[in-house]
């Protein structure tokens, strides 16, 4: 037996809009991309989702190990206990130790005892990481750019070629690992042509070596497939995909929210006055009009002065005004229904007003509810993403879109494409697909095709 049973109407209004092509694959592509926007953690994390190490499978996803679980080598004057582990070094740290293992086992016979103890010498070539699609949280600094190459260059100095070339291998930095490997570095950076200041740093300006070009930079920095920064880096050395992805979810979420208690609360409201007039008409109607008249940027201002701001109380906070504008349509329609003669039979069979309101009228009313919610909905990503950029919305460092146009439009990072790109193609993709998905949904449920008096 079926939960939910739909009349003959309804199932031709949703068969209509599924021939509608446009909305029913915008409607598919969003709810796509609502699902995958729950599960972000599986798409966009700094933690890997599968460890095999020593024979055993790890599930860090949800779960803190610190670097002393896989015997990862902490920061200079941090121990292996004090730091989770740092899962991508960690996956290229053992791909890197697979590397040298393979190129020293091809080298070496079938003595055992030199096998025995290059076993030793790599005990992790075994092991692996798989790590998300975008190997970065939305709140990770990456400044690897502007760090590796002196990293390298004091290993360089040290006189340790080794750690220098896994350093360069770790950072997949083929050409320069290569050439550490085969000594033909230090005849490079003596060649003041390709390295006017002698080091790895003003090689890496000079250009003559491609695969360097872009180290040394600060963030922002641009997309890098090498790091996995497919969108590249914001300001704060943050993955600018991971942002996105992350910053969809809330603004998504943020909107569907304040549009379902807009609109129930707006519709009803709406209903009632049109249906009952008199007094409660009256009254309700000045509440509006003062509701209406308080200036909306203000109340969030003073209280984002006074409170920091949070995805549920930006919600109630607008959801105060939200619901105002759908209750004028809803009034005027049940104000011109009330009048028909299905409304006057209803009433002559003794019917309750809340069965005559929500059972009778309202479902001929739908026209002004399913024409504005998508706009609503835009009005919301438009309203949460403008709070965002002016600094008054979700506080720093949430990812938000607002806060990422903002970045964008900086003096600095106007130069910045992919800083641009990002937020505005997001935001342009999403309410395009709303307003198809709105467009279609209205042309579907139109009570004007299917009157239902009853």
């Amino acid at each position: 037996m079926a939960w939910i049973t739909l009349d003959p109407i309804t199932k031709r209004r949703f068969a209509r809009f599924r021939k509608i092509k446009r909305g029913y694959y915008s409607f598919l592509i969003l709810t796509v991309a609502i699902i995958l926007s729950i599960f972000a953690a599986f798409f966009a994390e700094s933690r890997a989702l599968v460890v095999r190490y020593n024979g055993h499978l790890y599930f860090p996803t949800f779960q803190y190990m610190s670097m002393a679980t896989f015997r990862q080598a902490p920061p200079p004057g941090w121990t292996a206990n004090d730091l989770e582990t740092e899962y991508l070094r960690l996956q290229r740290e053992w791909q890197v130790e697979r590397f040298f293992y393979n190129r020293e086992r091809a080298k070496t016979g079938n003595n055992p005892q030199q096998l025995a103890a290059l076993n030793a010498r790599y005990p992790d070539r075994d092991n692996y990481v798989v790590m998300p699609l975008i190997p970065w949280d939305p709140y990770q600094s990456d400044f690897w750019n502007n760090e590796i190459l002196p990293d390298i260059q004091a290993r360089l100095n040290a006189g340790d070629r080794i750690g220098a070339e896994k350093l360069a291998r770790e950072g997949r930095l083929t050409e320069l690992a290569d050439d550490i490997y085969n000594g033909s570095i230090f005849t490079i950076l003596k060649d003041r042509k390709r390295s006017p200041s002698g080091d790895l740093q003003g090689l890496a300006r000079s250009g003559t070596m491609p695969s360097l070009a872009g180290l040394g930079e600060v963030p922002p920095t641009a997309p890098d497939l090498k790091r996995e920064h497919y969108f590249g880096t914001d300001s704060g050395g943050r993955d600018v995909a991971s942002r996105l992805l992350y910053g969809f979810r809330i603004s998504i979420f943020f909107a569907l929210f304040l549009t379902v208690i807009g609109q129930v609360i707006g519709t009803i409201v709406g209903s009632l006055q049109g249906y009952l007039g008199g007094p409660f008409d009256l009254i309700s109607q000045r509440i509006i009009e003062v509701l209406i008249s308080i200036p909306f940027l203000y109340v969030v201002i003073i209280l984002a002065a006074l409170f920091a701001p949070t995805f549920w109380m930006l919600v109630l906070i607008m959801a105060i005004f939200q619901w105002i504008s759908i209750t004028f349509y809803m009034r005027t329609e049940m104000y011109r229904e009330k009048t028909r003669e299905y409304c006057l039979a209803a009433k002559s069979y003794g019917a309750s007003h809340w069965r005559i309101v929500f059972r009778h009228l309202l479902p001929n009313c739908l026209t002004p509810l399913v024409t504005f919610t998508p706009f609503a909905v835009v009005a919301a990503i438009f309203a949460l993403t403008g709070l965002d950029y002016l600094g008054y919305g979700l506080p720093a460092p949430t990812p938000s879109w607002g806060e990422m146009m903002d970045q964008a439009l900086e003096t600095d990072n106007r130069d910045k494409l992919w800083l641009t790109l990002a937020p505005f193609g997001a935001i342009t993709l999403t309410l395009v697909l709303v307003v198809f998905i709105g467009e279609s949904v209205r042309e579907a449920f139109d009570p004007k095709q299917y009157a239902k008096y009853e």
